[in-house]
């Protein structure tokens, strides 16, 4: 008989039993389509609260035929990025993205970077469960040993989401943003392998 596997997104047990890797209770992680994405890109970039908390550069305006010939060219042009649609398992409604990049392969290291561009669905958990997923996906499919992020210091609920998953700060870039007429810090967190691992189950986990 098989063992039974469990970890923060569920149980699997038997012979036969299968994991869905990028499926999680909330959320599933899709690859990316670019009609459909750039469009969403293009509402979810005039939403002066989502550019707040995600850009340190001034908002700018593209088309949605220049924000897909964009996404398609990183798809085709980027190997070590790994990008993927935030959609919800109710109805399959595209939420945002994520992102992991692989910066080192010798390091086994990568930085991640996620967006939820559909408001309602902010501080409910959808974010924090697609970042699990796409952990899971980093350590135990791709073998990575680090993976890193930064935030904006005065993102709370960003801040809270990390450290629930279980990222670390690790280092600051004092004043480097300005916003609402005074300058913050950016933040850098990051979590080992084996710190998500203790978290979320070791029976992924395979030396």
């Amino acid at each position: 008989m098989g063992r039974t596997i469990c970890t923060g997104f569920g149980c699997w047990g038997g012979a036969s039993a299968m994991m869905d890797l990028f499926t999680g209770t909330l959320v599933s992680l899709a690859a990316v389509n670019p009609d459909e994405t750039s469009k969403s890109a293009a509402i979810w970039g005039r939403d002066s609260e989502y550019r707040r908390l995600m850009d340190s550069d001034p908002p700018r305006l593209f088309s949605v035929k220049a924000s897909r010939e964009w996404m398609e060219k990183q798809l085709e042009e980027e190997p070590d990025t790994f990008w993927f649609a935030v959609r919800t398992l109710e109805d399959d409604r595209l939420l945002g993205e994520i992102d992991l990049v692989v910066t080192s392969w010798g390091s086994r290291d990568a930085f991640v970077g996620i967006g939820i561009g559909e408001r309602e669905f902010w501080g409910k958990g959808y974010g924090t469960e697609a970042m699990n997923l796409t952990l899971r996906y980093a350590f135990i499919e791709l073998n990575l040993r680090r993976v890193t992020l930064n935030v904006f210091e005065f993102n709370e609920r960003a801040l809270r989401s990390y450290e629930k998953v279980g990222f670390h700060m690790e280092g600051r870039q004092r004043q480097a943003i300005i916003r609402e007429g005074r300058r913050w810090d950016v933040l850098y967190m990051g979590i080992l392998r084996e710190e998500w691992i203790e978290t979320h189950g070791n029976d992924f986990y395979a030396g």
